[in-house]
């Protein structure tokens, strides 16, 4: 595994790979994981999988200062670089990027990503251009790494949806692989963001996937209403003492519009429950996709 912080690097490396690939009659294809480190078992998911499916595995590691707010925590979060590099090698990763700021963004930029319509609700609705700086250095990264495969969790299912709507829509030659959430084994979603909550968070928290997991019997109890499916996780979560809710929405996905009853956009493939909760200081999100043929 290899270590590398320069574009012109990374670059000359893929360039070589690739070429011993083709001189051995295979394709060289390319898996990338684009992260912003703090590495845990759900980026290991993701890296694994890179690994399986492609011959050339690259793990990118940068915390990204466009897609932080005025009053988020850049400077705040976790970072643990030696942990990462081990869970990369652990994973058999071929190359890991982990570029400087001035590397990525050597001056100011007149350029940017922006994908309307999937970033208008959820996240997007209270942290104004965060996912400009997520498309924007999304693009960037797939334009350096030029991946064949690039490999996204499903617990931000907002990003996922925007990044497939930026492929689409710019015809960009990647194809993106959604992987399912990891849970620690109480249902608690894995989250670089988990080491801020207290012990007595940690136990409320558990409320997100226990509404999750009933959200199919309510919305079958319901009649497939979204607005009455909502109110029960709503009362669900406040149960919790410390529970103060920032969203509990129902989308049609990846569209993330208002789902009508009985019709839904050909591109969409299921009703995207969607949550961010705070507790105390933390802010979690947490989904479940359920698929439009198996709603009762």
């Amino acid at each position: 595994m290899k270590v590398i912080r320069t574009i012109a690097e990374l670059k000359q490396a893929l360039r070589t790979k690739r070429r011993e690939a083709w001189s051995l009659g295979t394709e060289g294809s390319v898996g990338f994981v684009p992260t912003m480190g703090f590495l845990h078992e759900g980026h290991a998911s993701l890296l694994k999988r890179a690994r399986e499916e492609n011959e050339i595995a690259v793990l990118s590691i940068f915390v990204n200062p466009t897609q932080f707010g005025p009053n988020e925590d850049f400077e705040r979060y976790p970072r643990n670089e030696e942990k990462d590099l081990s869970v990369a090698a652990d994973a058999g990763v071929d190359f890991v990027f982990m570029p400087p700021v001035q590397e990525m963004y050597p001056g100011k930029s007149s350029t940017t990503v922006s994908v309307a319509g999937v970033t208008d609700r959820l996240c997007g609705a209270s942290r104004p251009g965060h996912f400009d700086g997520v498309a924007t250095v999304v693009s960037k990264l797939f334009h350096i790494v030029e991946p064949d495969r690039a490999y996204f969790g499903m617990k931000d299912a907002q990003q996922v949806a925007v990044i497939e709507t930026m492929v689409r829509d710019l015809n960009l030659n990647v194809e993106i692989v959604p992987c399912p959430t990891v849970r620690e084994p109480d249902g608690l979603a894995l989250s670089s963001r988990n080491v801020y909550l207290s012990e007595e968070h940690r136990k409320e928290a558990l409320v997100l996937s226990q509404a999750l997991a009933l959200s199919d019997r309510w919305l079958a109890a319901e009649g497939g209403r979204v607005e009455a499916l909502t109110r029960r996780i709503t009362d669900y979560i406040q149960s919790s003492p410390s529970a103060d809710i920032d969203y509990v929405e129902v989308l049609s996905y990846p569209s993330l519009t208002e789902p009508k009853e009985g019709e839904h956009n050909e591109l969409d493939k299921g009703l995207l429950i969607a949550l961010a909760v705070r507790f105390g200081q933390t802010r979690l999100i947490d989904n479940r996709l359920i698929p439009y043929g198996e709603i009762q």
